[in-house]
């Protein structure tokens, strides 16, 4: 083609200015294109009932962070997420991360990686069993971690219902002593990481236990702060009121070794002996330095879990223990077995055992409405100690979910098992 009255090297550089312009317009789109995708994605999982919801991109990955908080599972929360982001989420041609929180703290990613034979792969050929799942984030936190979250979880209140039963015992003349209470607690999360628990316990029934157990009264009044480190650790420390009958202050530390099958754990509590009468709490003067050390291991065929803890006990008893876990759904159920070391009059020469089990209770499904309080279950468990000694081996619980249900929830390798179960 001949052009007329316009010189060849000026036509060059509007050839030239003009594919620039057009580069420009195309990369562009693509990018808002991108932020569409992300921010409808977004959208989708905060009107789901996720919260702290949001996403980043760059060049090699997309990234998007929530909070399981509309299912009562994690294992099933985080599937709903993973099969809304393959519906309509799932980039194309770069790998895709997805951060889950818990009290606005990573703890697990799940990262899906399109085959390099198909980089154009799409949500319709991939499977919730292509996602892997680990402890590592891989430096996608930093990416994401300032970036504005939608559907905030702070300041957001639960009443979560946690029934308890007791029972003892330690009479001939009758059978067992036992109580039952109704324990409601309000849980707020103030910070990342920070949350309040405050609790009362309503008596149902009360046979033998004493005058104490038949006062309407509270139960956990604690702050707690969570925290991660790089490397896969994990901090934690209580304060306050306990419900067995303890107050202190309790750090608890986690950390999960590169072959995540194995962690280990340490609790280091300090506490005194207290008791509330009439709504007045009344406390001793005696403190007591309490905790333990332990290995873990994790059996993924059957999501049964094993432990080997070095313990000192409220009666400043040392003591071995092993404990057997295996992991459902909705339950977790095992056994467990203590040495103590020290302390000669210890029933049974010190050794002692039984079996323990953990219910996750309905709903199942609890989406919150804005900021309206909401009903929610707990757990229900029981830790029968057959050996029957009330003196050596007795330990406390920090808050109403410290029990090895709510610990192995978000497991990576439970999780994955999850996945590919549902």
């Amino acid at each position: 083609m001949r052009y007329s009255g316009v010189p060849k090297k000026e036509l060059k550089k509007a050839e030239i200015s003009l594919c620039v312009m057009l580069f420009w317009i195309f990369m562009l789109s693509a990018s808002q294109a991108v932020a569409q995708s992300g921010e409808e994605m977004v959208k989708r999982l905060a009107g789901m009932g996720f919260e702290n919801v949001a996403f980043t991109e760059d060049e090699g990955e997309r990234v998007y962070v929530l909070q399981n908080s509309a299912w009562r599972l994690q294992g099933v929360g985080i599937g709903k997420a993973v099969d809304a982001i393959q519906q309509e989420g799932l980039p194309k041609g770069k790998n895709c991360r997805i951060i889950v929180l818990e009290n606005n703290v990573p703890q697990i990613s799940l990262s899906y990686t399109p085959l390099t034979a198909n980089p154009t792969d799409s949500a319709a050929t991939v499977r919730r069993q292509d996602w892997e799942v680990s402890y590592e984030l891989d430096g996608a936190w930093k990416k994401v971690r300032k970036v504005a979250k939608t559907n905030s979880s702070l300041f957001k209140v639960d009443i979560v219902l946690y029934p308890r039963f007791m029972f003892q015992n330690y009479k001939l003349s009758k059978m067992y002593d036992i109580v039952l209470n109704l324990s409601p607690a309000i849980e707020v999360s103030l910070w990342r990481g920070m949350k309040f628990t405050g609790q009362v316990i309503f008596p149902v029934v009360n046979d033998n236990y004493g005058r104490l157990y038949n006062d309407i009264r509270p139960g956990y009044v604690t702050l707690s702060q969570s925290i991660r480190l790089p490397g896969r650790i994990f901090l934690k420390g209580i304060a306050g009121i306990y419900e067995d009958q303890r107050a202190g202050f309790e750090l608890q530390a986690k950390y999960v070794l590169p072959d995540e099958h194995f962690w280990l754990t340490a609790r280091l509590g300090y506490t005194c002996r207290g008791y509330w009468e009439n709504w007045a709490y009344s406390h001793g003067k005696q403190w007591a330095t309490n905790g333990h050390v332990g290995i873990h291991y994790y059996w993924t065929k059957y999501n049964t879990q094993f432990s080997l803890k070095g313990e000192r006990f409220l009666a400043s008893d040392h003591a071995i223990g092993v404990e057997m876990y295996r992991h459902f759904r909705y339950s977790s159920i095992g056994f467990y077995a203590v040495k103590v070391m020290d302390k000669k009059d210890a029933a049974s020469q010190g050794l002692n055992g039984g079996f323990a089990f953990q219910i996750a209770l309905p709903p199942y499904k609890q989406k919150r409405k804005g900021y309206i309080p909401r009903v929610v279950g707990g757990e229900f468990g029981i830790r029968y100690n057959a050996g029957n000694d009330s003196r050596y081996g007795q330990r406390y619980r920090t808050s109403p979910d410290d029990n090895f249900l709510k610990e192995n929830s978000l497991n990576s390798y439970f999780i994955k098992s999850e996945l590919l179960n549902f």
